[in-house]
């Protein structure tokens, strides 16, 4: 007499292969992707972007195309209007669907995130753990400020704590984080208004911080996608530089050292004005802060703008000129020196053409 099967009839047998087969291609781009690059001198090809419809988003999108070596995904929101910059590849994804990310993530070698600040807090940990489902190698965090530091995870500042819940989210067991601090980004920070970096430039005011002397690291949005672009045309292995020297590290990169006294005379040269022509005033940092507490407790978000870049400018902050007193990877990376006075034209030029950083609000 037959024993009988485990699986019950043959029919049931039958539909269990089925259902392992549909699996095991369900996830063969993962596999693939996790072995070819078990392998050494592979290249980063297939690159996905969380936000390539931002500004930062965007500019990295477009970097990578001029490669000429890099297919690039958006994923963007089923229901998403804005428009993508052209060749780059749109992924319609639900945020809210871990399998619609895994669908869209399969086979991808790099995942670069970029969020807004009005992104629900838990979606950045459930993109990346999607990433890993789907076998990504590298994931490049939303966390494009300023260096963590060594003390860092000591440090009671929330926006630290932030970065760090960011990066731990990227080295997810399965893919490795490439982190690229840049400092602020100087376009969006001057053409902001008063709460970011202190200036109003179309009424001529500006708010110096103490006495407006502390200098910052801060980097344009072109210098952050050529960084991009040319950290992932590295071999993924092999001879110095490799991607692989860089992974779960730092990448640092910067545009400028600048104080807003060195941006008010940009403004100068590229406006034709004088200090005479600019209401100038003066605040503390210790009061900055203080009120910008006072009015995010009132639910008014730029004085989360004010907390954050009084943070950066504070005399404590160790790492705001990270790029006076850190290694940086500019030049193993090729980038260019950059014309300050350039990048506050194009800063001019935004604020001329009514750019507003938060369309809608």
């Amino acid at each position: 007499m037959p024993r009988p099967s485990p699986f019950g009839s043959r029919a049931v047998m039958n539909s269990y292969k089925v259902a392992l087969l549909q699996r095991v291609v369900q996830n063969l781009g993962s596999i693939l992707t996790i072995i070819s690059f078990g392998m050494s001198t592979k290249f980063i090809t297939r690159v996905a972007i969380v936000g390539a419809t931002g500004r930062i988003g965007g500019a990295f999108a477009q970097s990578l195309l001029q490669t000429g070596q890099h297919t690039v995904t958006a994923l963007t929101r089923e229901d998403s209007q804005g428009k993508l910059p052209d060749g780059v590849q749109a992924a319609r994804v639900n945020y809210d669907d871990e399998h619609s990310l895994i669908k869209a993530l399969n086979g991808q070698h790099l995942l670069v995130i970029t969020l807004s600040v009005r992104a629900p807090e838990d979606l950045h940990g459930r993109i990346t753990a999607a990433a890993g489902k789907a076998g990504v190698p590298y994931i490049v965090p939303n966390a494009y400020g300023y260096p963590i530091g060594p003390d860092s995870g000591k440090d009671a500042d929330p926006i630290r704590k932030i970065t760090l819940s960011r990066i731990n989210e990227a080295q997810n067991g399965v893919s490795s984080s490439l982190i690229l601090p840049c400092g602020f980004w100087y376009e969006w920070s001057l053409a902001c208004g008063e709460q970011w970096f202190g200036f109003t430039i179309k009424d001529r005011k500006v708010t110096f911080f103490d006495d407006g002397a502390r200098i910052l690291s801060v980097s344009t949005w072109d210098q952050c996608g050529r960084a991009l672009a040319a950290l992932v045309s590295l071999p993924e292995s092999g001879s110095t530089p490799a991607l692989a020297d860089f992974k779960n590290k730092e990448v640092r990169i910067n545009s400028f050292r600048v104080s807003q006294r060195d941006m008010l005379d940009s403004l100068h040269r590229v406006l034709g004005t004088t200090d005479s022509d600019w209401e100038i005033s003066h605040q503390s940092v210790a009061k900055r802060l203080a009120d910008g507490a006072e009015e995010l407790a009132k639910g008014d978000f730029k004085g989360f703008a004010k907390m954050l870049y009084g943070s950066v400018f504070s005399p404590t902050n160790e790492m705001g000129d990270f790029a006076g007193t850190m290694e940086l990877a500019n030049d193993i990376l090729g980038l260019p020196k950059e014309e300050l006075d350039e990048a506050t034209q194009r800063v001019v030029d935004m604020v001329a053409g009514g750019w507003s950083p938060f369309p809608g609000m």
